[in-house]
């Protein structure tokens, strides 16, 4: 067998092994990486070169904010599992609530990971009893489920994650999947979004204009879906009337030819009044990792207007708290202390 269907029909996709998922944990505790270890989203988003009137950012951390995970939950898959490290989340409101969705791992940056979600009341954080509400069932799942994004459609809510898997030849295949729920606690995982025969068994960044409030936003009447890692190398867009079912094309939207780089992956797109901003992850000219944003109007949205130096790489997305566009990331905190910090745009 070489992997789990080219279908959304979940039914068909094969279940994880349970010795399989022991020995993705396993390596994943011995995991590390000098280069990732070492990430600080404050070069990122703490300073810009530039600041066009369109740019998203810098960023300041607001400490108030601050989610710190507590205890360990207990593992449904049964073998053991534990997390060091929570990063890479997205934060979406609902009424009052603040609801946050964090990638949990064995170590920082390593496979084996799985989904959280916690709540923010009258100024507390909960992490929800719930947890893991999403995690490894399926067998291209077996490596992980990392990096959620949420998005609020007309009718619930839609996340999507990455799950990784090992192809028959020992290769690492990335997929995106989806899951949905009415009340951002119970989520049904729907299967895989990209089919096969576009992604080439590795595609990233399920990233959906949002607006402030983390809405998707219909752009010409459909939802668009930029994906900016895998598919051959092919620069691809999803279309969908739904934000469910999806359709994709090969669709070239990004020109980091004046900023002499290259694209590792887009993080987030937010509509702002007329304005598209896509805010992404890439290779400068020294071949450090660097974040810029690009500009672009909602009518056009594949027509690139203007780059600037620096973005927020808010894998989930920007959206406003209190006003200013805000996220969250983990990758500043101590090994071994699990938190997330938050960071709103600082006034010009």
């Amino acid at each position: 067998m070489s992997g789990p269907k080219e279908t959304m029909d979940i039914d068909r996709i094969p279940l994880a092994d349970h010795d399989a998922l022991l020995e993705s944990y396993r390596e994943a505790l011995a995991h590390t990486n000098a280069l990732t270890d070492r990430i600080s989203t404050d070069q990122f988003s703490a300073h810009y070169p530039t600041r066009p009137g369109w740019a998203i950012g810098p960023f300041a951390r607001d400490e108030e904010l601050t989610f710190r995970l507590e205890g360990q939950w207990d593992d449904p898959t049964g073998v053991g599992w534990t997390s060091d490290s929570i990063f890479n989340p997205t934060v979406i409101e609902r009424g009052d609530e603040l609801h946050l969705f964090y990638r949990a791992s064995p170590r920082k940056e390593s496979t084996a990971s799985r989904i959280g979600h916690a709540v923010r009341r009258d100024g507390v954080w909960h992490d929800s009893p719930l947890n893991p509400v999403i995690y490894p069932t399926f067998e291209n799942e077996t490596l992980g489920c990392e990096d959620p994004k949420i998005y609020a459609l007309d009718d619930g809510y839609v996340l999507f994650y990455n799950a990784i898997w090992r192809r028959e030849d020992g290769s690492v295949a990335v997929d995106i999947m989806s899951a949905v729920s009415d009340d951002l606690d119970h989520w049904e995982k729907r299967g895989l979004v990209v089919p096969y025969d576009v992604s080439e068994y590795w595609a990233k960044g399920a990233v959906i204009p949002r607006d402030e409030r983390g809405r998707a936003v219909r752009i010409g009447g459909e939802y668009l879906m930029f994906l900016s890692e895998g598919c051959g190398g092919r620069p691809t867009v999803g279309r969908s009337r739904d934000g469910l079912d999806w359709s994709f094309e090969a669709q070239p939207y990004l020109d980091l030819t004046t900023l002499h780089g290259s694209l590792f992956e887009v993080a987030c797109a937010v509509v702002d009044g007329d304005d598209l901003v896509l805010d992404f992850f890439y290779a400068d000219a020294d071949g450090d990792f660097a974040a810029a944003q690009a500009l672009y109007r909602v009518d056009d949205p594949f027509t690139q207007l203007e780059l600037n130096r620096g973005g927020s790489l808010a894998w989930g997305g920007l959206q406003k708290l209190g006003g200013r566009w805000s996220f969250a990331q983990g990758w500043d905190a101590p090994a071994g202390v699990r938190e997330l910090y938050f960071y709103r745009e600082v006034d010009a």
